[in-house]
């Protein structure tokens, strides 16, 4: 598969003629090449979106609305292109690239019923015969940077948001997935959207820090958005701090799941499958602590052990009906291992699965963490999740927000008055009572605190982020002033 870059709606090679590679992560096998942006290129893309935001600002909803929608319907009929593109690049499911695909296409329809949703207010002033109000206006280029787990989702509200606000975007891909991103580029392209509102952007690894310092720091770009790591997600707000723009950043996770004495066990397991092992567990959202009550931690912990161990492991290309992929790189195995290792010296039990070889790891539960384990405080990002045990409400809600990260959580508990205040008190973007730490619906804001960012995604709350907020009188003739 080879990748452009797209600029003012013209598929282009780098400017130098640059390419890099993507590799299977389990055969190692040739995925991608793709054009490797150099500065120039990053300069280019941000003068023709600069360019644009001139005219697409001043667009009306109507228009923007039935580009989105276009863009929604080309999204979807992607979605066998998509699959294998994330098959090959990031070892995704079937399941998983059509969860993504017709979840993004949801998301980029409820962006298209935002545009008419921008929308300001009049306020009492004490001026007589003046009129004070405000408005919201686009505020400017907007660079957006995804990472590759959840390449079709991230990369949808990362594009169709900002654009539906009337702003134009610079799309950096993730290096991993970029025949992946390519594609949700393309359907946005095919939808009509005018030359420089989207430009596309794939450049090497080793050239990011150029190319974001190049885009960050270019005048014409007014926000950024960023999804992935707390690391990296620090790097980019301290770029951005220092010329003065505003970010959304959405950033690692360590997601607790409390389990609470009274919980329904059997409604508890199913979620605490889908929430630790979707997409191998490299999902932020994840559910990486199970915080469970003492007095039924033994009866949850071998159901939840009996299930585990039924779900297959394996390279979705070769066995199709394979649950749990190969993660993103053999590190990702190598690195787990030594955490698995580091908790079983200092007492944890493996009760399900076991370490991962290569790339290749089955859905593993490790009961009995502690605090001193590496496990216990830092995201794993893979299939293996963790059990610690806890005596009562207060010490569940004091264990669950013993995290640097506050993105997701759970509650389980039959007494909805007593579960529902045990998630009120949970440092987190988003708590769901008696359901699963992974969800997301398009019209419901999504963030996190702490570590986990700051800023919100979907529902209106996506307007105060791609929006100028801007006070305006209109004032009468003949006022008199003191001086």
């Amino acid at each position: 598969m080879k990748v452009q870059l797209t600029i003012d709606n013209e598929a282009l090679d780098a400017a130098d003629g640059a390419t890099f590679e993507r590799r299977d992560p389990v055969s190692d096998a040739l995925a991608t090449t793709a054009a490797a942006a150099s500065v120039a290129d990053a300069q280019r893309a941000a003068e023709s979106a600069q360019h644009a935001f001139r005219t697409w600002s001043v667009t009306g909803p109507t228009e923007r609305r039935k580009i989105l929608l276009a863009a929604a319907d080309r999204l979807e009929a992607k979605v066998e292109t998509i699959g294998a593109a994330m098959a090959a690049e990031i070892g995704a499911s079937g399941l998983w690239s059509g969860f993504n695909v017709f979840a993004a296409a949801g998301l980029i329809r409820e962006a298209a019923a935002l545009t008419t949703q921008i929308q300001g207010e009049t306020i009492p002033t004490d001026k007589p015969g003046a009129l004070s109000m405000t408005v919201r206006q686009p505020a400017g280029v907007v660079l957006s940077i995804v990472p590759w787990n959840g390449p079709i989702i991230l990369a949808a509200r990362a594009i169709a948001y900002p654009i539906a606000c009337g702003n134009s975007v610079i799309f950096r891909a993730s290096e991993l997935s970029p025949k992946t991103h390519a594609l949700v580029a393309e359907a946005f392209h095919e939808a009509g959207l005018p030359a420089g509102v989207l430009n596309f952007l794939t450049n090497a690894p080793e050239d990011s820090p150029a190319i974001i310092d190049t885009l960050v720091s270019h005048p014409a770009v007014r926000r950024i958005n960023f999804t992935g790591s707390t690391r990296v997600g620090r790097i980019i707000a301290e770029k951005a701090a220092h010329h003065l723009k505003r970010c959304l950043l959405e950033l690692g996770g360590k997601a607790p799941f409390v389990v609470l004495d009274d919980a329904n066990l059997d409604d508890a397991v199913r979620a605490a499958i889908f929430g630790s092992y979707l997409y191998q567990g490299q999902i932020c959202m994840s559910t990486e602590r199970f915080v469970v009550d003492e007095r039924i931690a033994d009866a949850f912990v071998e159901r939840f052990a009996a299930e585990a161990v039924k779900l297959t492991s394996g390279d979705p290309k070769i066995d199709p009906s394979c649950v749990v992929g190969p993660m993103i790189a053999a590190e990702s195995g190598r690195r787990i291992n030594a955490m698995i290792d580091d908790a079983e010296g200092k007492g944890a039990k493996i009760v399900a699965g076991g370490r991962a070889n290569g790339a290749v790891m089955p859905a593993t539960i490790v009961d009995h963490v502690k605090p001193g384990m590496t496990i216990y405080d830092e995201e794993t990002f893979g299939p293996v999740t963790t059990v610690v045990r806890v005596s009562g409400v207060e010490e569940a809600v004091r264990v669950a927000n013993d995290t640097e990260y506050g993105l997701a959580a759970a509650v389980f508990g039959q007494d909805v008055i007593r579960a529902l205040d045990v998630a009120r008190r949970i440092d987190a973007g988003h708590v769901h009572v008696n359901g699963a730490t992974v969800q997301n619906e398009p019209q419901a804001p999504y963030g996190g605190m702490k570590a986990s960012g700051y800023g919100r995604f979907d529902g209106r709350a996506v307007i105060d982020e791609f929006t100028e907020l801007k006070w305006i009188t209109i004032e009468p003739a003949g006022q008199l002033y003191p001086i």
